[in-house]
């Protein structure tokens, strides 16, 4: 059975580390605050300015003035601070960002990821996220294996215009963990009641599975 956003976000936390400090993008990623291990020590920062984001707000308790940069209304743990778009890009761009969580149309097996823009569609932008691939230590990207017709999002070459050239380092799907190689794709972990067959159909990109692939655990 594929993982829901939320099985996805969790699963991405286990890859955060003691004094990480990490932007999550758009989407599925601001999840990931929800579901940071017990005692671990890790610092959000938000490009519209905002460094030590918590949890979402519980009901009747968000503050309309405090977003991230999805507009979506946060928290901000004791010790937060707040400033303006130049310090926070200075930030990135300064490679103080140790992991960027991204959502993504599209990824390549080489790394490639698109996703900004749909042509035709309307958009409001790219963001941060050309910065943030370029300049952040470790790029995770979480999306859906496929889109909603069933084809798969993994791809030997993009279809859409691109964020970033061979940087994404690691990919987790509702389907799958895979890590970004030189070679193509390796499939290191399927959801639970997943098969590698299941996995291996809904890739379209070179795909190396090794003789053992472990369920995930949660």
């Amino acid at each position: 059975m594929a993982l829901d956003k939320n099985g996805i976000a969790q699963r991405i936390a286990q890859e955060l580390k003691n004094g990480y400090y990490v932007n999550l993008g758009i989407g599925i990623p601001t999840l990931v605050a929800n579901y940071i291990p017990e005692g671990m020590d890790v610092i959000f920062q938000s490009e519209n300015g905002l460094l030590g984001i918590g949890p979402f707000p519980k009901k009747g308790q968000a503050d309309p003035d405090l977003i991230n940069a999805g507009k979506q209304t946060v928290t901000a743990l004791n010790g937060a601070s707040f400033f303006d778009s130049a310090e926070s890009f200075a930030m990135i761009r300064g490679g103080h960002i140790d992991l960027t969580v991204l959502g993504a149309f599209e990824v390549s097996d080489k790394g490639d990821i698109a996703s900004w823009k749909i042509p035709g569609k309307l958009i409001k932008g790219m963001g941060g996220a050309m910065d943030l691939v370029a300049s952040a230590k470790n790029i995770i990207v979480a999306m859906t294996h496929t889109d909603r017709n069933g084809n798969s999002k993994l791809l030997k070459k993009c279809t859409l215009p691109l964020t970033g050239v061979s940087c994404v380092k690691q990919i987790i799907t509702d389907m799958a963990v895979i890590n970004v190689t030189k070679e193509g794709f390796v499939l290191k972990e399927r959801a639970p009641g997943v098969t590698v067959e299941e996995i291996k159909n809904a890739t379209e990109g070179n795909l190396i599975i090794p003789d053992i692939v472990p369920e995930m655990k949660f």
